[in-house]
């Protein structure tokens, strides 16, 4: 009792400590498990041996109050089925939170076994604490004697006896270490990969780590059994963050959710310090905007846990390459003046978390937003001419590497007044800002007004630089200081000037929504003209003439389109391109481009289309601008055109790429018609009609609401609801007359017709579908859009033949096929009206120039007949050993599109590594060598 009275309890639980009074600095405290009687007992690593901690030997009680997140849950879950799961993720992203759930959730039996980590643990160390973590898993009782387990770095002989032992087990033990980054010597570890190979399973390794571990991960990895979870995953998703704050009892609009997670980054420590900062706040959407890494506590930790740990010469890079949004390894070279810095981006990218890249090539480096406030708060206490130098030598790199808008951005920054002058009057163009382009911080510190006096030109720098980051006031500020100093200009420099204050004008007024404003002003440019030759001006002549027919009517274009006007749109970019082009400018070539294939797909000219679309994507990206929109406009482009070529699995996989070129409303209509028959062709027509029937509510202009309306009534039609579908189109007919432009009214209303009549057909009328079927073969007719004329056409062959007029309907039917064929029509054929596919069997008998094509296509009708989405056979059971995981389903999904590898990591913000992981888990699964090969099998068991 003496004995026991000189013991200090802090806990009487297992896996508190208890510290003897008279132990010395530096003694390792005794760890203890419960006895029965309420007291305490010491545990030794062995007879004789240091004492360990049993706190290392537990899961640590998490932080309150725990969010328990059931998908990572069951991520861990599935992953113990393999011998190794690793998550690894920066400081703060709950790790050990989540494996510390993980370990008290599941119902594996025995538990898990845990050890956590420490810094200085030696081999020797480490695999005491193994032993006894593993001790009782494998013998059942707590104390060595008898224990196949070693205690100490083990010897060949002692590793095959206890590989043996857990072989022997009927359940696999499961063994956590935590934190085993802090394990530098990979030979620490040769013990338990031995383990790991020769337990036929029955030890699997659940590791948590800051970097990857000293471990042969590759091995695992390219057998496709290592399960790996990082930030991706670890991050929180917007139900999780709603969640996260109820917990924390902080009440925050729904709305005001997505803005903090994007905030975070769904960082889950940043998660946490916002809660804490949110809680009491009488605004939480206010506080939201205001929470960042200046935040103090965010701030310390992200010092103390993610910067302070890194080597000093990767912490300077970081610091250095802070003064630009995104670097590559040539800017961070360049800026920091290091030769290894893109090396230094590529090792700390490697862990995630809080460097990002883009997976292109050279891949784009971007630190998190908290930490990128960090680091640029540190970068202004530089000294002024550090800080001014990191600038000048940001801005040469960007005016050397085409990224002209960012060049300015630094010249201006940098106080370099002359740069940021030539780069307006020569680069003009590609300064002016067009959907998804970047958005920076705060402006530079205005040039002083003597500077401007003498240079009004660097007002209007000062102005392209706050419109291209989206301030427009401020724009609008420096645009007049700049515009209100030209009549102190002699003449030819003052026309310039002038010049270049209408084009920043033009694009104020576009970023504002001003349409009418945006005409008045592209007509006073064009007005304007190019500087005459001789006048000095290095842009004189035709090529500043070709810049203003370039800018003007990409900016009346983008108007039109943004107004549901598509024939407009589409005259006008198709300008736009061929001057930008001339010009010289593929910033502006690229907005045109992407945007007249879409155009060029929807009036039913698909190979240009196509070709058009491809030359956007094969586009270097980067290249001063994000180009994610555009590049979504160019996938749409590739989604209609494949619709129309009957080919569904392409449709759809182009169309997931679209992503946010889809949001404006005119696009959103096309897409919408895309997405409408894919529902259709897959047997869902009431979704179709949902589809449809939003998207419909909130078109802009006749020319989408015509299309929405013709194919509403066609799927309603189909499904027998003929009035309905009637009622629609009579309404829309009555509605479309008198419009402001004839031929527009007129293609509106020939479209309209067709589906009226093609209604008439399904409901057996067939006077009825003749009186209301279009003159397609008229004068007028040739302004439609070719499927429009493509479906008259057949239509007009099927009544033909259904009055008994052979000949005139092998004649008609001739006529649409020489508009159909060359530019690869299919859906129209093979998912027909009534009577197409006999009218098509016939045609092959009487003779036709499209012999081949009018083959395939009788061959395409028959096996849509046989194997229509109404009558198509259950989907057979999934024949795989090993289903596929949901993330290895939505790669699937990617792979039977064009883009690479590379592409794929980008689209879905992963690692290349990752992405090709999981393609090597798709390949094994489906027992395919090749992409193709996967693909096809997927289609063979109906997973896509």
């Amino acid at each position: 009792m003496a004995q026991e009275a000189d013991r200090v309890e802090v806990a009487g639980t297992p896996g508190d400590v208890t510290v003897p009074p008279d132990a010395a600095p530096g003694d390792d405290p005794v760890p203890v498990t419960a006895a029965p009687g309420g007291g305490v007992v010491p545990v030794d690593a062995a007879p004789g041996g240091p004492p360990l901690l049993a706190s290392r030997l537990a899961a640590p009680a998490p932080p309150g109050p725990l969010l328990l997140r059931p998908r990572l849950v069951d991520l861990l879950e599935a992953g113990t089925a393999g011998p190794v799961t690793l998550v690894a993720a920066p400081a703060g992203w709950g790790k050990t939170t989540l494996l510390a759930a993980w370990a008290r959730a599941t119902r594996a039996e025995p538990p898990p076994a845990w050890v956590s980590v420490e810094g200085g643990d030696t081999g020797e160390r480490l695999w005491s604490y193994l032993a006894a973590a593993l001790r009782g898993a494998v013998t059942g009782a707590p104390e060595p004697g008898g224990s196949p387990v070693p205690d100490a770095p083990p010897r060949p002989d002692q590793l095959e006896l206890l590989a043996a032992a857990l072989a022997a087990r009927d359940r696999p033990v499961l063994l956590v270490l935590d934190d085993l980054h802090r394990i530098t010597d990979p030979g620490a570890l040769a013990g338990l990969e031995f383990l790991l190979r020769h337990t036929e399973g029955r030890l699997r390794l659940v590791v948590g780590a800051r970097t990857e571990p000293p471990l042969a991960l590759h091995r695992w990895r390219l057998a496709g059994e290592l399960t790996e979870l990082g930030p991706a995953e670890l991050a929180f998703t917007d139900d999780e963050v709603a969640d996260l704050l109820v917990a924390h009892g902080v009440p925050l609009p729904a709305a005001v959710v997505p803005r903090l997670r994007d905030r975070t980054g769904g960082w889950p420590a940043g998660l946490r310090f916002a809660a804490l900062a949110l809680r009491g706040g009488a605004d939480p959407g206010w506080a939201v905007e205001r929470f960042g890494g200046d935040q103090p506590d965010v701030a310390a930790y992200l010092r103390d846990e993610v910067l302070a740990p890194l080597d000093p010469d990767a912490r300077d890079v970081l610091r250095r390459s802070a003064v630009a949004a995104a670097v590559c390894a040539d800017l961070a070279e360049a800026v920091t003046g290091r030769a290894d810095a893109g090396q230094v981006l590529a090792d700390l990218a490697r862990s995630g978390g809080f460097v990002h890249h883009d997976g292109g090539a050279p891949p784009w480096y971007r630190c998190h937003q908290l930490l990128a406030e960090v680091l640029r708060d540190e970068l202004s206490r530089l000294p002024h001419d550090e800080l001014r130098e990191l600038h000048l030598r940001a801005a040469g790199w960007y005016a050397g590497n085409g990224r002209p808008a960012e060049a300015l951005r630094h010249a201006l920054a940098g106080g370099d007044w002359d740069r940021a002058t030539e780069l307006l009057i020569t680069r003009w163009p590609e300064l002016l800002p067009y959907d998804g382009d970047d958005r920076a911080g705060a402006p530079p510190a205005a040039p002083p007004a003597a500077a401007v006096r003498r240079d009004p030109e660097l007002a209007l720098a000062c102005a392209a630089e706050r419109a291209y980051a989206g301030d427009l006031d401020a724009a609008a500020g420096h645009l007049r200081e700049g515009a209100g100093h030209a009549a102190e200009l002699p003449v030819p420099r003052r026309d310039r000037v002038r010049r270049l204050a209408a084009a920043l004008e033009l694009t104020l007024a576009r970023l504002a929504g001003d349409h009418a404003e945006v005409r008045r002003v592209a007509a006073r440019l064009r007005a304007t003209g190019p500087v005459p030759a001789g006048s000095g001006d290095p842009r004189a002549g035709a090529g500043e003439e070709a810049d203003i027919r370039a800018v003007a009517g990409t900016a009346l274009g983008l108007v039109a389109l943004a107004e549901g006007a598509l024939t407009a749109a589409g005259e006008r970019f198709a300008e736009a391109l061929a001057a930008a082009r001339e010009a010289g400018r593929p910033r502006t070539e690229l907005v045109c481009a992407s945007r007249s294939a879409l155009l060029d797909a929807a009036r039913g000219e698909l190979r240009a289309a196509e070709r058009t679309a491809r030359e956007a994507l094969a586009m270097p990206p980067g290249q001063g601008w994000s180009g994610q929109v555009d590049r979504g406009y160019a996938y749409l482009a590739l989604a209609l055109v494949a619709g129309e070529r009957d080919d569904p699995t392409e449709a759809a996989a182009n169309l997931a790429l679209a992503g946010p070129a889809s949001a404006a409303p005119s696009v959103a209509a096309l897409a919408a018609l895309c997405r409408a028959e894919l529902l259709v062709a897959a047997g869902d027509p009431a979704a179709a009609l949902r589809t449809l029937g939003a998207a419909r509510e909130t078109a802009p202009g006749v020319e989408p609401a015509a299309g929405l309306t013709a194919a509403e009534a066609q799927v309603r039609a189909a499904v027998g609801d003929v009035d309905t579908a009637r009622a629609l189109l009579t309404d829309a007919l009555d509605e479309g007359e008198g419009g402001p432009d004839a031929a527009v009214a007129g293609a509106v209303a020939a479209a309209l017709g067709v589906a009226l009549a093609r209604v008439e057909l399904r409901a057996g009328d067939r006077r009825a579908a003749e009186r209301a079927l279009p003159d397609w073969a008229g004068p007028d007719a040739r302004s439609w859009p070719r499927p429009v004329r493509v479906r008259a056409g057949l239509l007009d062959a099927v009544l033909a033949r259904d009055a008994g007029d052979e000949r005139r309907a092998g004649r008609i039917l001739e006529q649409v096929l020489d508009l159909a064929a060359p530019e690869g029509y299919r859906r129209d054929f093979t998912r027909p009206e009534p009577g197409v596919r006999d009218l098509l069997a016939a045609h092959l008998d009487s003779g036709t120039a499209h012999w081949a094509t009018v083959s395939e296509l009788v061959r395409g009708a028959d096996e849509r007949d046989a194997d229509g989405p109404a009558e198509r056979a259950p989907a057979p059971a999934r024949a795989l050993d090993e289903p596929l995981t949901e993330r290895e389903l939505t790669i699937l999904r990617y792979l039977q599109s064009i883009l690479s590898n590379v592409e794929i990591a980008s689209e879905l913000s992963l690692s290349v590594n990752t992405v090709k992981t999981h393609v090597r888990n798709i390949y094994r699964k489906l027992d395919a060598t090749r992409r193709r090969e996967a693909v096809r099998r997927a289609r063979e068991l109906r997973l896509i």
